[in-house]
Formats: structure tokens, sequence, C-alpha cells
């Protein structure tokens, strides 16, 4: 499976931990729920709604959820409380399948792309610079060439952490300091890349909302001049998201998708919050694949995101 497999011992026991606060708030509420029933009737439904509503799985999400396990309970005649755990688990392993979200076990690159160019986009403080460096650092550790592309001039601060994230990794940057044309740091990004025979480049862009329509026409710009180079870059457009503001992450996930091709997503410091079921709800909601997830402080605290390991230990008590 090789160092980053997800079955690993280290790598089970660190996503173990990044899920305990979602966990024991998830599961002490459901524990409330059932107790003194019996049978899964409208009350525990009811319930079982309110709690998930509140672990920020989402609305929309939560009433598909409800519906289909009422649905078997109507098939079954009869579901105990007991079986309540199983049935919420097959059906969150269910919607993560049916949204694209997949079983990886690597950090890897699709075959005959490359360099395989990756554009990251999100908000200021969302960790978005720490999942660069820290996906630069597993890139790395799996044998590829990394080369970022310091892209968020809008901020000195950022050209700065990233120039660090590379200098701590051992990648180099392309930067061209605070006040830079984006889009000319991308160009000069990619052609060094492709002198370099890098074999992943990792874009970082300017993080704010500020204006929808402003940073449309900035991401399209950033595309098509990287377009002069690589005709089908990026390759990856990573929408990076605080697995802790919950419901701010879900419209954050609007805001960029409004403006740009979003074709996956990372979910950070879900180590730090009892809202992890933000990650079914914005899968759901999205049809968009969640590619990473955070669990922690750590380099390797980064994981690549696997539904069946992810499913399993959330509900692993």
């Amino acid at each position: 499976m090789g160092i980053f497999s997800f079955f690993s011992k280290d790598k089970k026991e660190s996503l173990d931990k990044g899920l305990e606060k979602t966990k024991d708030g998830f599961f002490s509420k459901l524990a409330k729920a059932v107790v003194g029933k019996s049978s899964v009737d409208a009350e525990v439904l009811d319930n079982l709604e309110e709690i998930l509503i509140s672990s920020d799985v989402g609305v929309e999400t939560t009433i598909k959820i409800i519906k289909r396990i009422e649905e078997r309970v109507a098939k079954d005649k009869y579901v105990s409380t007991a079986q309540l755990n199983g049935i919420l688990k097959e059906e969150i392993s269910t919607l993560l399948t049916e949204n694209n979200s997949k079983d990886e076990v690597e950090f890897t690159v699709p075959e005959g792309k490359k360099p395989y160019v990756i554009m990251v986009v999100g908000v200021n403080g969302v960790g978005k610079t720490t999942t660069i460096g820290k996906l630069s650092h597993a890139f790395k550790q799996s044998g590829k060439n990394v080369l970022l592309g310091a892209a968020d001039t809008f901020r000195a601060a950022a050209v700065d952490q990233l120039t660090i994230w590379s200098e701590r990794v051992g990648v180099p940057i392309v930067s061209q300091g605070m006040g830079a044309d984006p889009a000319s740091v991308a160009f000069d990004t990619l052609s060094s890349g492709l002198a370099k025979g890098s074999d992943v480049i990792i874009i970082d862009t300017a993080g704010r909302l500020h204006n929808k329509i402003n940073l449309m026409n900035e991401l399209t710009k950033i595309k098509m001049v990287m377009q002069k180079v690589i005709p089908d870059a990026p390759h990856e457009v990573l929408l990076v998201l605080d697995a802790s503001t919950g419901q701010n992450a879900i419209e954050q996930c609007k805001q960029f998708t409004a403006a740009t091709e979003v074709s996956a997503l990372a979910l950070t410091k879900l180590d730090g919050t009892a809202k992890g079921g933000v990650v079914i709800g914005i899968s759901d909601q999205f049809k968009i694949p969640v590619k990473y997830i955070g669990v922690g402080e750590k380099m390797t605290d980064l994981q690549v995101f696997n539904r069946t390991e992810f499913v399993d230990s959330l509900f692993n008590s």
C-alpha cells in the first residue's frame, strides 16, 4: 500500500483521533435520543434529524438520509434502535459513493499528466497554505518532483508563508513577491515546471471572497494564462474548506463553485471540531469528491480521503 496507505496503523489511529470530537458529540446525542426506545419510530427519527442537522450534515442531506431510513423502516416493518447505527452507517456510505468520493489509499496523480497542475482556491484562514505545504510533502515522499507557485500576491504574508513551507518541505517555489500579477506567477511557474520536468505543480491563489464577478474574472485569467503553457491546465481545482466552520464552509463552497469549476475538496481542521458531519453534507450537496482531509497538525496529518475508512472510523466507538 505504500507509506501513505490509509490502512497503516498510524494513519488509522490519526483518523480515529481526528474524528473524536465529532463522534463524541454525535453518538452521545444519539444515545440520548433512543433511550427507553426499543424500535425506530417517528420520535426517534425526529430526534435523529435534529442531531444530523446540529452536526452540520446540512438540511438537504439530512432530509435525504431520514427519508431513506423511513423507507427501510416501512419495508422491514420493525427496526430496533440497536440496528439504527448500522443502517445510518450504510446510508452515509451509500451517499458518499453516489457523490463521487472514492476509496483512495495513496497520494497519486493520473498517468499521462506531467506536470499535473493543481490550482488551489479558498478563503484566508481555512488552512490553505498549510494544506499546500502538507500536500507537497506527501507528493515528495511518494517520489514526485513538486514545484510551488505563489500566486496569492495580495498579501505579503501569503507569499512568505508559502516560501517557509517550501523550505520546510524542501521543494522549489516560483515567487514574484507581493503585488505581482497572479497570472504572471502562474505562467512562470508552469514554464519552470516544464523546463525542470516537475511531476506536480501546485499554484496558490488569492484567498478572498470580495466579489463573485471579480473572483471569477481573476481565476479565469489565471487558468487562461496557464493554458498558454499547458493547454489542459489546471488538471485539478482544489477548494480548501475549514470543517470547523460548519455551514459557513458550505456557503464558501457555493461561492467558489459559482466562480470556477471546482473538481476536488480538501477539508481541514476536522480534529478541532464536532462538526465533522459537514464532510457528508458538502459532498452530497455539491457532488464534488472530498479528496483530502486534515486530521491534525503534524506534517503527515493530511490524509487522502477514503470513504470506507472514514465511515468505519466515524461509527467505531
